[in-house]
């Protein structure tokens, strides 16, 4: 009996998580966000290691997946994994503040440190090398502004051909030569490792972002409708709770991610009016690199007629596409 109820096995459960008000965790220096309703983050919950009594009750509750600790956290440690999320949220938030000044057509510079290491592949030919956390400056010597001048800097290069590596680690600057990977399942050079932007964001007014022990780059989209409303001094929301999902990039696109059906049910919980979902249709190309690719505003439309909501799916592409929603919302409820 304690075994199937206290005895931690090797898998978790994700479940709906919360739906968060955005006010306490966004700052904007001298405009402090004090109208009716509110623009909320939405998160999935994770849970576990799981019991195996959690386990089976897990197979009677909606919206509740069981995964396995490799699927959640591949081969880092719990301690890893939350900073990872950590690293995701910083990069999502300095985006977020860049999409939204841009869009607000006011300044704001964006300095690229390099980019994060966020996993390193077992293959990898950088692998012992470079460790979660670590910054990458240079590839053979050159510095470049964005993840994807990288990516497309390594991807020009052939399979087997040496790459030098300038990298900072605790502080220090390093540097480590391999010889490049085939990449699974394509037939692309590679280092063998995630990544996401280091970045530093500069604005006036100041912009600070504190999602507490909320980690992820999920929040992105909607930091950045906040932010975006503070600096420029407008109620779109008219005293609504809207929420939504998305990852961010610096030019406001938003992309696709993971557990939407479970944010979708923590909205409705927190009586939101609307929810912003990510569409990127599913493309021969998407299928092909990932033959499971479901496309976010569809499986949120779904999770919305399953919980039968009065909560609207607004499909969006970009930030520009959202502020437009909300700016005609604005003005179908004055």
């Amino acid at each position: 009996m304690a075994v199937f109820f206290l005895i931690p096995t090797n898998y978790y459960l994700e479940a709906p998580g919360s739906a968060e008000s955005l006010k306490p965790y966004v700052k904007v220096s001298g405009n402090k966000d004090d109208a009716k309703g509110a623009y909320m983050l939405t998160t999935v919950g994770v849970v576990g290691p799981a019991s195996p009594a959690l386990l089976l009750l897990s197979k009677v509750q909606a919206h509740t997946d069981i995964v396995s600790k490799q699927d959640l956290m591949g081969n880092d440690s719990s301690a890893e994994y939350d900073q990872l999320q950590a690293y995701y949220m910083k990069s999502a938030a300095n985006n977020a503040v860049a999409a939204a000044f841009k869009a607000a057509k006011m300044p704001v510079k964006t300095e690229h440190l390099g980019i994060y290491v966020m996993s390193v592949l077992p293959q990898s030919p950088f692998k012992g090398k470079l460790a979660l956390g670590d910054t990458i400056t240079e590839l053979n010597g050159q510095h470049y502004t964005t993840a994807d001048a990288y990516v497309n800097a390594i991807k020009s290069k052939k399979v087997g051909s040496s790459l030098t590596l300038t990298y900072q680690h605790k502080g220090k600057t390093k540097q480590a030569t391999g010889k490049l990977m085939r990449l699974p399942q394509t037939k692309r050079a590679g280092i063998g490792i995630t990544l996401t932007e280091n970045t530093a964001v500069t604005s006036e007014p100041k912009v600070t972002i504190d999602a507490g022990n909320i980690g992820g780059p999920s929040a992105g989209t909607m930091f950045a409708l906040q932010i975006y409303t503070q600096i420029t001094h407008q109620n779109l929301r008219r005293g609504a709770v809207i929420a939504g999902t998305g990852t961010i990039d610096s030019d406001g696109n938003v992309g696709q991610i993971g557990g939407i059906d479970k944010k979708v049910v923590a909205a409705d919980a927190k009586g939101a009016k609307l929810f912003f979902a990510p569409n990127q249709p599913a493309t021969k190309k998407l299928k092909h690199y990932d033959p499971n690719y479901v496309n976010n505003y569809a499986e949120a439309v779904e999770t919305a007629k399953q919980i039968k909501t009065k909560m609207k799916i607004v499909p969006v592409k970009t930030l520009q596409d959202v502020i437009r929603y909300m700016e005609t919302y604005a003005k179908s409820a004055s």
